[in-house]
């Protein structure tokens, strides 16, 4: 383990709240790695300690790594925001973009159509449903969380754009221990999901988009399907990422070298800001990349970017601070809106 005795009380105030099963907390600063700590048990019998190596599902911050592989594509040339989509996936039907795709703009947060069941596991099955889906509101006039359907909707614009799958993007070009489907060989390192022990907040009832965007396919929601070999090798780009917290850190630590001063002031930049059509609260979002926010306050800088995790996983930069922040844990907590209380204290003594 590794801790810069400057950031000691950020250590201390994540080994207090663990609870439960177990959790891990990178950051780097200045381009190195500052802390590096693990605590608590990775398996469901509460026996096996967490480990250096060890990987777990780090659900919707797998939003962050699929953003980043579409801007490493900006910066090389291979990808145009401003086209439509339909330029690199001629069968998709809404007149949108693919920066209103990365945005949540694009209106498709959501089948209504119910999936058959199995779908979740299958690319094509969910990409040609996307494809042929009517939007929920007119791309580009307004903004809703696309829960599920980003992965599968900026996933296949990638890899028609490179002839690559997201999961070997991945792999390629953002580093070890960060996983779209995780390898089998790896499954040997991967924590499980523990269920939820309650909740820290009373969700609003869901409308008719919400409830489509979370449910369908229902898949995932199956109780221990998670924990599958099947839900961990497919492709669910949007929630199946599966990471080490120090490689997340490091990743969003070094996306300024990445993808370059340019590229990334235009993916940062705020471009849905206000009332989130599927969320109900006001959220903020840049080109793929989670801004903090009313429902997801992350941070306390509005500059700050990356991307938060059903079930308190968290990972961010911070350009003003010069960090990058990874935090994953195997035990899921229900926060509807809020700050994860896990993060409270340990960010209160980062930026105290």
């Amino acid at each position: 383990m590794l801790c810069d005795p400057a950031f000691r009380p950020v250590v201390e105030a994540f080994r207090e709240g663990i609870g439960a099963g177990g959790a891990a907390l990178a950051i780097t600063a200045g381009g190195r790695i500052v802390v590096d700590v693990w605590h608590g048990t990775r398996d469901e019998a509460g026996t096996l300690p967490w480990e250096r190596d060890t990987v777990v599902n780090v659900f919707s911050v797998s939003k962050s790594l699929v953003t980043t592989l579409a801007h490493v594509l900006v910066r090389r040339g291979l990808l145009d925001l401003d086209a439509p989509v339909s330029a690199y996936w001629p069968a998709f039907r809404t007149r949108t973009t693919v920066a209103d795709l990365l945005a949540h703009r694009a209106g498709l947060p959501a089948l209504r159509d119910p999936m058959p069941e199995g779908s979740a596991y299958d690319w094509d099955a969910m990409t040609a449903a996307l494809a042929a889906e009517p939007p929920w509101w007119e791309p580009g006039t307004r903004h809703g969380y696309h829960a599920v359907t980003f992965g599968w909707l900026v996933g296949e614009v990638l890899r028609r754009a490179t002839g690559t799958s997201v999961r070997d993007l991945v792999t390629a070009e953002l580093g070890p221990d960060l996983h779209i489907g995780l390898p089998a060989h790896a499954e040997r390192r991967a924590a499980s999901v523990l269920p939820p022990e309650g909740s820290a907040g009373v969700a609003p009832a869901p409308g008719p988009v919400a409830l489509r965007a979370f449910t369908n396919p229902a898949d995932l929601l199956v109780p221990g399907a998670i924990n599958t070999p099947a839900a961990r090798r497919a492709q669910i780009p949007a929630v199946n990422g599966h990471a080490t917290a120090r490689a997340l850190a490091a990743l969003h630590g070094g996306l300024a070298d990445l993808l370059g001063s340019d590229v990334l002031a235009r993916a940062t930049a705020p471009r849905s800001d206000g009332p989130d059509e599927v969320l109900g609260g006001r959220t903020r979002f840049g080109l793929g990349y989670m801004l903090p926010n009313e429902v997801r306050p992350f941070a306390p800088n509005p500059r700050a970017f990356g991307h938060t995790g059903a079930g308190g996983s968290l990972a961010f930069a911070d350009p003003d601070l010069g960090i990058g922040l990874g935090y994953v844990t195997n035990r899921v907590l229900i926060t509807p809106a809020g700050p994860d209380p896990r993060w409270t204290p340990l960010l209160e003594a980062l930026y105290r």
